[in-house]
């Protein structure tokens, strides 16, 4: 694994750093926009005194921080994979050139000792998992790695209620930055209730320190919503959503197919809106990452 050198430097020094996963850049977003907001979430946390984390890999290599030749490569290169956690082994034997999804970039972030990362949306349990047994690989990772992840929770297109029945289950703390109802991702309240509500980033540093006290091994997860005033539309947001599952129903789409299907659809057909909201999603995120970063390095510290 190879950390750029800003990434070992405040690791070194005990200063906060945040991971960034690089599917989003990869897969999520249009080119060439997607290079553009990759060094635009970069420069959020570089801004508020914190070092950024992108993770990818490149030619099999596992890096952690990434220059600008990498950064183009990923955002530009139409061959790059998608790695998730159980692809890793293979794709560095293979030399692959990878965006790591949110259970890969968190197993990476984990071993290079960076204790936050912040991403847009969470994978979940999949509608009609019951017969498909279709869950994405970010719950499990979440049950194992001890890190806090900032989400503007699962994609509103999982099954929402089957997914927090399976965090509970696997034992992952359940966070509500300044609010007791679950995100749905594009929407800001998915109709679900968080039992944890916390008002800081120091109060969930200090969650955090609490865990380790214990021993406990699994994630922190804080739901941290978009703004009312900046989520899509509920009633566009329905309605597209039904369209694009009835036609996953018909095409026969499955497994890692569905997601990526998913969120193109609702880009086409929110002309363009889904986009903007899912970028202020992931800048809202990275912000309230970089502040349980830097209470984080200042508990240690102190």
């Amino acid at each position: 694994m190879v950390l750029s050198d800003a990434v070992a430097a405040a690791l070194a020094d005990g200063r906060p750093v945040v991971a960034l996963e690089s599917t989003i850049i990869s897969h999520g977003l249009p080119r060439p926009r997607n290079f553009e907001a990759a060094r635009s979430f970069e420069a959020t946390l570089t801004e508020a005194g914190v070092t950024p984390a992108t993770i990818a890999l490149v030619d099999g290599v596992p890096h952690v921080g990434l220059d600008d030749a990498a950064l183009h490569r990923i955002a530009e290169d139409e061959t790059v994979e998608k790695v998730s956690s159980r692809d890793l082994s293979v794709a560095m034997v293979k030399g692959v050139t990878g965006g790591t999804t949110v259970a890969a970039t968190a197993v990476l972030a984990n071993l290079a000792g960076i204790r936050v990362f912040s991403t847009g949306g969470l994978g979940g349990v999949h509608r009609g998992a019951a017969q498909s047994f279709d869950e994405s690989a970010d719950l499990t990772m979440l049950s194992r790695v001890p890190i806090t992840v900032v989400s503007a929770g699962a994609k509103s297109i999982l099954d929402i209620h089957a997914t927090l029945e399976r965090l509970d289950s696997l034992g992952v703390t359940l966070l509500g930055y300044r609010t007791t109802r679950y995100p749905g991702f594009y929407l800001s309240d998915s109709g679900f209730e968080i039992d944890w509500k916390v008002d800081s980033a120091d109060e969930i540093a200090g969650v955090m320190a609490a865990r380790d006290a214990l021993g406990q091994s699994q994630a922190v997860l804080v739901a941290n919503p978009i703004p009312a005033d900046q989520q899509l539309d509920p009633a566009v947001h329905d309605s597209v959503l039904e369209e694009a599952l009835a036609l996953v129903d018909s095409r026969g789409i499955t497994g890692k197919a569905v997601t990526p299907f998913l969120l193109d659809y609702f880009q086409a057909h929110t002309h363009g809106a889904s986009l903007e909201v899912n970028l202020d999603i992931v800048v809202n995120n990275i912000r309230l990452g970089g502040q349980i970063a830097t209470a984080w390095a200042a508990r240690r510290q102190g």
